[in-house]
Formats: C-alpha cells, sequence, structure tokens
C-alpha cells in the first residue's frame, strides 16, 4: 500500500502556505519552550499538545512506526495516546485473560515507544477495560453485564464486562501492570470506566446489571439490599445504588492509582473522574442537537475551576458519531475547540481513528497543524492562568444532559454573547471550593434542583459574606426551607405549563432594556411561586388571551404571580427566576430573554461590564485571563506577567452548520487593568499595538481578527 507524506506540499493551498511560511520566521515575541525538571511531575507543566490514535485491530499490522513519527513532529505533537491493552492486547502478553490482537506484528507498542521517546514525545497507553473478547466469556460467562431479561450486551465478539466482577477487580490490574513492568510509560489512559446500563455504541437500552458479583457487593454494601432493576430516582433502593456506584467506581480507580504510583510516581493516570488521577480528560464532540459551539469552553472552564489542582485535557473527536467514525466533524467547528482550549487553559487534544497514513478524512489535519504548531510557538503563554471574572455559574454537573443542560448552556450563551467573563464551579464543589465561591461578586444557579448539605450550608454563608445569588426555574426545589430563607419564596406550582403567558417588565428602571417593550411571550415552564416574604417582586406573570382569529383575541390578564422575586440580605441580594429562562434563550434566541438575565445581573451587580467593554461581535467569544510565563521558575507561585486577552470568531456558526468565520475590523477593548502595560502585542503577527491607560483601565483596538487573536498586555 502507497504511503505518503501527510501535508504533502501540492496539497497545501497558497493561503495556508502562507500562514505556514509565517510560522517558520522567528519574531522577537516568539516563546522558546521551556525544559522542565524531573523533580515536577511532567503533566503539572500543562503543556500538552496530544494526539490519540484510536488503532483498528487490523492497523497493528500495518501501521508505520517511521511515519507515525514524522506525523506527530509535524503536528507539533508531545504527547501520544495509544492502544495497549484490555480489549485486546496490542502487545505480546503473557496473560490467561488478556485477549491478543490477531494483526499484531512483532513488538508494534514497544517500537512505538522507544522511537516517540528518541524524539521527545511522551505515551500514554490506553486501556478499556469495558469488554472482553467471546474466548474470555466463554471460560467465565459470570464476569459479564447480564440485564435483568438475562441478555448480554455485545458488540460483534466483545462483551460488556461487570465493574464488580473478577476481570475488573483482578485481571485488570494484572494487565496494568504487565505493560508497566514491560514499558517505559508516561502515563495510562483509562476508556469508558464504569456501569453500563446500555450498548454505548448503538444506543440500546439494556438496564441495571444484574451480574451476581454486583448484587453480592451490593448487598454487602446496603445491609442485604437487592439490585434495584429500573432507574427510578424516587426508589430509596436506587438512590442508595447510585451511592454504591460512585464508591465502587471510586474503590477502583483508588486500588489503580496505588498500583500505578507504586511502580512509578512519574506515570500520569488519565480518565474522565477526578479521584485519584493526575489528568482529567473531558470530550468535545457533536452528538446532539441543537450544536453547542462553546462545548470546549464549557468543558474545560468547568474542569479547571471545579478541581483547581488537577490537570484538564480536553479532546477534540473527530469523528460525527460511533456509526460514522471515519467522516469528520467540520474543521470550523475544530478550531474553534481547540482554541477555546488554550484560552481556558487547557492544553491541545485530539483523537482520530487509527494512524494518519491514507486517512478517509483529511480535512482537519491542516487545522491541526496550524493551531498545534501556535500552541508550541507560544507555549510559555498557555497554561498558567488565574481567572479575573467576578461571576460564577454553578453547574449541573460534568456531564449535564436533559432541562438542566439547556438552562446552564442558554445562561452560558447569554454570557458570552455579553462579553462577561465568569467561570464554571461544579455544584457538587460548593462546600469544597467556599473561600474560593466568596471571592466572586455573584453566584448564577442554573436549574440547581438539589445539594447536599454541606454544599447547602456553603451557599448560605457564601450568599451571607457578601455574594450575590441569581437561581433560575427549579433551583433548590428539593429544599423548601432554603427556598425560603434565601430568597424569600415558596412553591404552590413548581412545573406549569407556560406557553401563551406574558410577562411585562413594567419597572423601566431596573429592565431598562425594554424601553418599548410591556409584553414578553413565553414558552415552557412559568413556575407559580408565593413571594410574600421577598423584599421586591418584578415581571408579573399575565394569563393567557383568548385563542382564535384577530378578530377575538385579547384578554391577557395579571396573574397575581410573578416572575422575578428578590431577598436583600445585609451584604447582598438573592434573585430567583423560577421559569426557563436559560432552556427558552438556548432553544430559541429571542434577546429579549438574554436581557431579563442582563438587566438582573447589573441590578445585583453593577460593575458587571467593567472588566471588559467592547463593541466586538456577540459571536466573538472574548476570554480574559492573568497569565505568569509557564516555566519552572514560576510553578507554585503567585506570579502575574500581565493578560492575556484570547478572541475566538465563532461569527461562521449559523446554527446547524460550520462555515468560515466573518472577518471582523476594528474592534474596540477597554480593559479593568491594576497596571499600566509596558507593551501590548498581537500573537498572530506579532506586531505591538497602540494603547491608551487612565484610571486603571487600558484601551486599544485589534484591527482585524479571522478565527483566533490572542492580545497580550505585559506589565
Amino acid at each position: 500500500m502507497k504511503r505518503f507524506s501527510l501535508f504533502p506540499l501540492r496539497a497545501i493551498p497558497l493561503n495556508l502556505l502562507y500562514v505556514l511560511v509565517f510560522l517558520l520566521i522567528p519574531l522577537t515575541t516568539q516563546a522558546q519552550s521551556p525544559i522542565w525538571p524531573d523533580s515536577i511531575p511532567w503533566w503539572k507543566a500543562n503543556n500538552l499538545r496530544v494526539i490519540q490514535t484510536n488503532l483498528p485491530a487490523y492497523e497493528a499490522e500495518t501501521l508505520e512506526v517511521d511515519s507515525l513519527i514524522a506525523d506527530l513532529k509535524s503536528l507539533s505533537a508531545n504527547t501520544l495516546i495509544i492502544n495497549a491493552g484490555g480489549i485486546m492486547a496490542f502487545y505480546p502478553t503473557r496473560l490467561e485473560y488478556q485477549y491478543t490482537n490477531p494483526y499484531m506484528k512483532d513488538d508494534m507498542l514497544g517500537d512505538v515507544i522507544s522511537r516517540c521517546h528518541e524524539n521527545g514525545i511522551r505515551v500514554i497507553v490506553r486501556f478499556d477495560f469495558s469488554r472482553a473478547h467471546k474466548s474470555i466469556f466463554d471460560k467465565q460467562p459470570d464476569w459479564f453485564y447480564l440485564s435483568p431479561e438475562g441478555k448480554r450486551i455485545v458488540n460483534d465478539d466483545m462483551y460488556v464486562i461487570s465493574i464488580n466482577a473478577p476481570y475488573e477487580q483482578e485481571q485488570l490490574f494484572n494487565i496494568v501492570e504487565e505493560v508497566i513492568d514491560r514499558y517505559p510509560i508516561d502515563g495510562i489512559f483509562i476508556n469508558m470506566p464504569g456501569y453500563a446500563t446500555k450498548n454505548a455504541y448503538t444506543g440500546e437500552y439494556h438496564g441495571i446489571d444484574q451480574n451476581p458479583y454486583d448484587a453480592k457487593r451490593f448487598a454487602d454494601y446496603s445491609d442485604g439490599m437487592k439490585l434495584p432493576l429500573t432507574e427510578d430516582y424516587g426508589d430509596p433502593v436506587f438512590t442508595k445504588y447510585q451511592e454504591f456506584k460512585q464508591y465502587t467506581s471510586d474503590d477502583l480507580i483508588r486500588r489503580v492509582h496505588e498500583l500505578v504510583k507504586s511502580k512509578n510516581a512519574q506515570i500520569a493516570i488519565c480518565t474522565y473522574s477526578e479521584k485519584f488521577v493526575d489528568i482529567i480528560r473531558h470530550e468535545s464532540q457533536t452528538n446532539s442537537l441543537p450544536y453547542w459551539p462553546y462545548n470546549a469552553s464549557d468543558n474545560v472552564n468547568n474542569t479547571i475551576h471545579s478541581y483547581p489542582d488537577h490537570i484538564v485535557s480536553n479532546a477534540s473527536i473527530q469523528q460525527i458519531s460511533f456509526q460514522s467514525r471515519y467522516n469528520a466533524v467540520e474543521p470550523e467547528e475544530v478550531a474553534i475547540r481547540l482554541y477555546e482550549n488554550i484560552a481556558n487553559g487547557s492544553g491541545l487534544d485530539m483523537s482520530i481513528m487509527g494512524d494518519f497514513r491514507e486517512y478517509e478524512d483529511e480535512r482537519n489535519f491542516d487545522t491541526y497543524r496550524e493551531i498545534y504548531a501556535l500552541h508550541k510557538k507560544y507555549e510559555p503563554y498557555f497554561g498558567n492562568y488565574t481567572s479575573p471574572a467576578k461571576v460564577a455559574v454553578i453547574a449541573p454537573g460534568s456531564w449535564p444532559s436533559g432541562d438542566a443542560a439547556q438552562e446552564y448552556r442558554g445562561v452560558q450563551l447569554m454570557l458570552k454573547e455579553s462579553h462577561i467573563q465568569f467561570d464554571i464551579v461544579e455544584k457538587s464543589q460548593i462546600a469544597h471550593l467556599e473561600d474560593q465561591l466568596k471571592a466572586y461578586k455573584l453566584l448564577i444557579l442554573p436549574e440547581i434542583t438539589n445539594l447536599d448539605g454541606e454544599s447547602l450550608d456553603a451557599l448560605g454563608r457564601i450568599n451571607k459574606s457578601g455574594t450575590n445569588l441569581i437561581a433560575t426555574n427549579r433551583s433548590l426545589s428539593a429544599h423548601p426551607e432554603v427556598l425560603e430563607s434565601l430568597f424569600g419564596a415558596k412553591i404552590k406550582q413548581l412545573d406549569h405549563e407556560g406557553s401563551g403567558f406574558y410577562l411585562n417588565p413594567a419597572d423601566k428602571k431596573l429592565f431598562s432594556r425594554f424601553g418599548q417593550q410591556q409584553l414578553l411571550f413565553w414558552k415552557f415552564n412559568l413556575g407559580l411561586y408565593d413571594f410574600t416574604a421577598a423584599d421586591e417582586v418584578k415581571l408579573a406573570i399575565y394569563t393567557p388571551g383568548r385563542p382564535g382569529p384577530p378578530e377575538k383575541i385579547g384578554g391577557h390578564e395579571p396573574s397575581g404571580h410573578y416572575a422575578v422575586g428578590i431577598k436583600k440580605h445585609a451584604k447582598s441580594s438573592a434573585i430567583l427566576l423560577p421559569i426557563n429562562l436559560g432552556k427558552l434563550y438556548y432553544l430559541h434566541g429571542y434577546e429579549q430573554h438574554k436581557n431579563i438575565l442582563l438587566d438582573l445581573i447589573e441590578y445585583s451587580y453593577p460593575e458587571v461590564n467593567d472588566l471588559i467593554v467592547t463593541d466586538a461581535h456577540p459571536r466573538v467569544e472574548a476570554i480574559l485571563q492573568e497569565y505568569a510565563l509557564n516555566t519552572p521558575e514560576n510553578y507554585g507561585t503567585e506570579s502575574r506577567e500581565g493578560m492575556l486577552l484570547h478572541l475566538v470568531n465563532l461569527t461562521g456558526f449559523s446554527g446547524n452548520t460550520y462555515f468560515s468565520p466573518l472577518p471582523v475590523y476594528q474592534t474596540k477593548f477597554r480593559i479593568r487593568t491594576d497596571f499600566r502595560p509596558s507593551k501590548i502585542w498581537s500573537m498572530i503577527d506579532g506586531e505591538e499595538i497602540a494603547f491608551s491607560y487612565e484610571e486603571g483601565h487600558t484601551s486599544f483596538e485589534v484591527s482585524k481578527l479571522i478565527d483566533y487573536e490572542g492580545i497580550v498586555l505585559e506589565r
């Protein structure tokens, strides 16, 4: 089979050639990649440029190590993730219960690791213990998933295992230990850990695992309970089972951590959870509608601020879906993901199926090469950030879905389009990060329905210390006493269909954006609450009118309920909107609904717009960071050497298609800085930018934005 260069010269468009030539020209502002000492764990440098090659079995026979190395170097990669074991061994295993890839030749994995290390590329080996081969199933059927109907989850000849059976509780450790003892690896990545209820690759739901090992361990954990048969969140047995799943998942990764670190403390552990790992992996992928163009910002911002002691690596998944692995998402979408990664403090990470040779869809390769080269060129300016934001959004989790995800994303969308800087913190971390959260002027809780007792207590103290609260829809509905004490609210009807109702922004002083409107249409949930104990009520709810022809409409009357309640505390305010405000904007995008939130933010935190004032297009994502050069000398210090304004151009996103972004010209910025910059310059053209400084604010203009710009404000 013919092999060829990843980027043959004749295939590169002329405009890209100009970009590549520019990237090779030394600039006075070009940074040199620092050399990190062995005394600092290598991943703590937070300078990852990861390429993951998910090899199909047959590519173990055809993979050419030298061409792989050439491609990785061409892409400026410094870390490779590659298959090792679990589903099948990509190395010559000696273990009875590790199925060997039938296509494997010689010691492919050993050759890859050796050649990568010779070229300064670290290797994280990939394990997937979610499935095992039929030959193992035939020997030990009790190790595998069993549905309530007695069925298995099978993909071809691979069977889904049970987490509490001996395959994961014993053989997993034998496999990991064998690879560590055999190869000088830099890290391990565990894919798809945890419990299965459906076939992840087809979407077919099978139910809660009834494996006998699961049944016994759950009975021991719960003092005799039987495994639940259905996912009923009102069932105390299922609630206990959820707790059991978390405990057993944490226990497994804890034991993996003990094994790996006993072998070599410099081996990084990477997976999707946060406990007992060094690198939290996340994924940006396109598998549901509507598309979420801020997915990478969401993932990285959330993880970095929820788990500040960890490194996050957010992978751009090349494939469109599990059923369409060899068709890539659009290059413009990939560019947005990668730029958002570095803007929010992650390195770069991308995942493709197989090797790069004669790939079925190469459209993204030039994008990878360009952005990875930019990161390498300015590596010390990335990855050592402190956010200046004074607004935080509380996230419903790491992988939100359903109504909660739509409400959460809608609120983010409102803030992003308004260029309001904000950090994201998961709801589970409120109590752990109480002191950090007290530093914010405003917390926004979108559809955060319930919190544990420690988090509720911490939220009360945070509010009492002077941090304002804005909560939407069913937030804290599981805690009526907290709703009343914080917001002065009592639930009369939690779920109430709002279609046809109107809201009246009568207070034009507060709702300053509604000078020409008296009624705002509504859809989705419109909770009916008693705000008697609140200090103020706003947005009177008007009843639906008579449906029919124009001659018969009308009849909208005050219902006696309000969509906003405001409770004033000694040092702060707490505002509740028991309405699906975020979801409505996320799905329909009427700016009037965004303006409700913006007016209330300015009411509770009048200085919110002082950090950044700009005339930038709403689809220009602006992410402002305080930075220190990411060098060993600055590791663990609180030094700050300036600010870095990242601009990501999303004007090409149409809602369901990613086009090339429109160039944006002469964009003005006024940034609040506590220093007069010594110099401001552009990462894209290397040129200095003229600026003025007055009373703690720096003003400048960005002459042209194509897809990305990094504006460095040096102290």
